[in-house]
């Protein structure tokens, strides 16, 4: 049986998922290259650990917003660079939690008068 999802189940996105989603938005990436673009898409002010990265591709994968490719014929080895993608639930989430900030930048600067 195959549960279908609303992307609006997973919001508000915690920071490690919402950058995460992010990193992956711009392409296929391997767990160090998710790590170093985290850093970059946020301007150094997000850096995650590497257990942090692991248990929270874990949860996307669960969830279906993370796809891990197959390494293709190679033999698995612990070397194996595991390879993650965005899903289309992933995209979707991302897409909403993006309006739901959006929604919440204009509410400050309503309240805020600029």
């Amino acid at each position: 049986m195959t549960t279908h999802h609303l992307p609006s189940q997973f919001l508000p996105l915690g920071e490690p998922s919402f950058f995460i989603l992010l990193s992956l938005g711009g392409g296929e990436k391997h767990g160090y290259a998710i790590l170093k673009d985290v850093q970059t898409i946020s301007n150094g002010t997000t850096r995650l650990s590497v257990s942090t990265l692991y248990e929270t591709l874990s949860r996307l994968l669960e969830q279906g917003m993370v796809e891990r490719l197959d390494a293709g014929d190679a033999p698995a080895s612990p070397r194996t660079r595991k390879v993650y993608r965005l899903s289309r639930l992933g995209r979707q989430a991302l897409e909403a939690e993006t309006r739901r900030m959006q929604h919440l930048v204009e509410q400050v600067r309503i309240r805020l008068g600029d």
